[in-house]
């Protein structure tokens, strides 16, 4: 007598409901990991940035929305919203937290404007930097790091930040002039292609110095540029042709 094939099924409804119930947890888990680096966020702008002197709505809002636990290798996620940089290989860091935030103020942007990066890192900046502005280019001396930023910002859905490696000390003559120009790596000397690629009335921010860094904002003029001291800061040397022409 032939055995009914029916209860042969049963083994693998027990394994799709199992699965099923797996699937569920993952998601549930996912959402809670999120809720609680959500809640992390807001920490980090309520005590980090907002609770020394960034003001700023936008940007406050903008450090609030980016994922920075998505910028950094998973061995140091646990730290993503401390208030210090983290290292993110290439011998590279992602900057301290309150640092993006008081950079990115001191571009004094409004939105919709084209940005200029040097120091893609982990692409954080610039993700924070898209969240303020229109458009932001950034350049990557470090291969690596600039596909992985590149990477990482398009999973996010960040399609107006456009990432290329190369040397930065140059800028991006085909899509200047910029409203606005970022460098996250320290020259010993304000870098004039980046001054000269900046529109009249649009900022420079970025660090300089050697053993001793102040960060800097220069806006430019009709006739030159106005620069103002900021803070003392430590960044990593700027590379590359930078490092040739400040010498």
């Amino acid at each position: 007598m032939r055995v009914p094939a029916v209860p042969a099924l049963a083994p693998l409804l027990v394994c799709l409901a199992a699965l099923a119930f797996l699937n569920r947890g993952r998601a549930w888990a996912a959402g809670a990991g999120e809720e609680r680096f959500a809640a992390q966020r807001a920490a980090m702008v309520d005590r980090q940035i907002a609770g020394r002197d960034v003001r700023d709505p936008r940007v406050l809002a903008a450090m609030r929305r980016v994922p920075r636990h998505r910028f950094v290798p998973a061995a140091w996620v646990a730290e993503a919203y401390e208030d210090h940089p983290l290292p993110i290989g290439e011998g590279q860091t992602i900057s301290q937290p309150y640092i993006v935030a008081l950079m990115t103020e001191l571009l004094a942007l409004r939105g919709g404007e084209r940005v200029l990066e040097v120091g893609t890192g982990s692409g954080y900046q610039a993700a924070v930097l898209a969240e303020v502005a229109g458009e932001v280019f950034s350049i990557e001396i470090v291969e690596p790091l600039a596909r992985r930023a590149a990477a990482t910002l398009a999973e996010l859905g960040y399609g107006k930040v456009h990432v290329r490696a190369g040397d930065g000390y140059r800028g991006w003559p085909e899509a200047a002039p910029f409203d606005a120009v970022i460098v996250t790596a320290a020259p010993d000397h304000v870098p004039q292609p980046l001054v000269d690629q900046l529109k009249v009335g649009g900022r420079l921010v970025l660090p300089v110095g050697d053993a001793w860094q102040e960060l800097v904002v220069c806006t430019k003029t009709a006739t030159g540029i106005e620069r103002r001291d900021v803070i003392p800061v430590r960044f990593v040397p700027m590379t590359g042709e930078g490092v040739r022409r400040g010498r």
